[in-house]
Parts: C-alpha cells; sequence; structure tokens
C-alpha cells in the first residue's frame, strides 16, 4: 500500500491557476447542480481545510457537496499517537476514489484530500483557487443532459423523475446517502486530540436502475432523510465517468 499523498504536481497547479483566470463568468443555476466530491480521512492531518471548505460549498446553490471517507489511512500508525480508524471510511469508498485517479489521472495512485468535480477532473482540496476554476470548467459545458426531480411523501417515501437528454444506456442511476454534519473528537493517529466536523459525510451508495434516455420515474419506498440526513441521486454511467445529472433530496 502507497503512504498518501499530501502534494501534487506544480505544473499542474500552475496550469489551473491560469485557467482560472481565463474562466468564463458563472452562469445562473439552471436545475443541473455540479457534483463535487472530497476524499478525505479524519486521520489526515492536511484534510481540515479541505472538510472545512467542502462544508462552504455544501451550502452554496447549484452545488452537491459529498464527504467520501477512504479506509488506506485506518491501519497507518503514526508515532506514539497510534493509528485512527475513521469512523467513516469504507473501502467503497476507496475503490471509487482509484477507479476516478485511473479515468482523470491516468494512475492507480491516490492521495488526500482531492476533490473530484462533475466526475470529470480533479483537484487537491485545500487548493480553492484550483477547484472554483474546475466548477466553471463544469459550469461553462454544454448542457444538455436530463433533469432530475426528486419529491417526498408524508409516507417517507421518494419520487426520483428523470426528464430530457439523449439515450444513454450505460448510465447507472445511484442514491446517495449522507450525514448532514458530525464532530467526532479523534483521539488517536495524525489528528489527536483535534475535534473534527464533517459536511454530507457519505453512508451509502445505493444503484437504483438505469436510464436510458427521455423520461423515467423511480419510487422508492421509505427512502426519505431522516433527522440530520440528507441523500442526493446522481446519473453516471456505470464505468464511474462523467455526472451526466444529479439533484439534492427534499430535506426532512
Amino acid at each position: 500500500m502507497r503512504t498518501p499523498l499530501h502534494f501534487v504536481d506544480l505544473l499542474a497547479a500552475f496550469a489551473w491557476v491560469c485557467f482560472a483566470l481565463a474562466a468564463p463568468a458563472a452562469t445562473a443555476d439552471d436545475g443541473r447542480p455540479i457534483v463535487v466530491e472530497l476524499f478525505t480521512s479524519q486521520s489526515c492531518s492536511s484534510c481540515p481545510p479541505a472538510e472545512a471548505y467542502l462544508g462552504e460549498l455544501a451550502g452554496r446553490e447549484g452545488i452537491i457537496a459529498l464527504e467520501f471517507h477512504v479506509d488506506y489511512w485506518d491501519n497507518l500508525v503514526h508515532g506514539a499517537d497510534g493509528r485512527w480508524k475513521d469512523v467513516f471510511s469504507s473501502p467503497a469508498h476507496t475503490a471509487r476514489q482509484r477507479t476516478y485517479n485511473h479515468s482523470i489521472r491516468g494512475t492507480n495512485n491516490v492521495y488526500t484530500p482531492q476533490m473530484v468535480i462533475g466526475g470529470r477532473t480533479e483537484a487537491v482540496g485545500s487548493r480553492r483557487g484550483n477547484v472554483e476554476a474546475a466548477i466553471e470548467e463544469i459550469r461553462s459545458l454544454d448542457q444538455t443532459g436530463p433533469v432530475i426531480g426528486i419529491t417526498a411523501t408524508p409516507e417517507d417515501d421518494l419520487r426520483v423523475h428523470i426528464e430530457g437528454g439523449g439515450p444513454n444506456g450505460d448510465a447507472g442511476v445511484w442514491l446517495i446517502r449522507f450525514r448532514q454534519v458530525q464532530t467526532t473528537q479523534v483521539s488517536a493517529g495524525e489528528n489527536n486530540g483535534r475535534s473534527l466536523t464533517n459536511h454530507h459525510a457519505v453512508t451509502g451508495i445505493e444503484r437504483i436502475g438505469s436510464w436510458k434516455g427521455g423520461s423515467q420515474v423511480f419510487d422508492l419506498s421509505g427512502q426519505a432523510p431522516g433527522a440530520g440526513e440528507g441523500c442526493a441521486v446522481i446519473i453516471q454511467d456505470d464505468k464511474q465517468g462523467p455526472i451526466d445529472a444529479a439533484a439534492a433530496c427534499p430535506k426532512s
């Protein structure tokens, strides 16, 4: 297992700065929010600034912010502070990050904190300028894909309605569940003694069906988020490529 990285290539960072200066101004939210995924760990000492930034993005209109906690930090011993098992970590989150790095960066190597924007590009999660430039890049693309609407019933059911867009037989419809906000007292590892607050920490991701273009409806019995929870629905091809559409569930 490789040691998690805390750096990014300087030339790539410089290229992002140049892009930020040339990026077009943001357009108004048109019902097509951009998904920003942070890959992080409670055992990573350089991750809290990125987690705080994700918390800001989580409150921004037109953004769906998701925090995926990886598990490769869980067994790393940090001197006398020992190791810390991240309460949100999952091997599925690590697999998701590795797949992104293979498709976006052409490598199986991973690092934290890393943000993936729209399933298309990535940046160091604590480098706000790079992330903002990537968000603007995605926003500037031709928005001709589907739109997702989600409604909840008094019986805690969800109805997911997808409209528009062309056929895409390889696309999956995914329900992602998360904790809205949770603070954890860390008692070991690199962040020993720190109080960490996580926003939109993912607790589950489930494929609820396929999207083949046009209008489709998915009824999810008893899936409305409970107190302190949230969820989102995304359309993404089954090879985990670009995210075609996304929507946040109604708040409980």
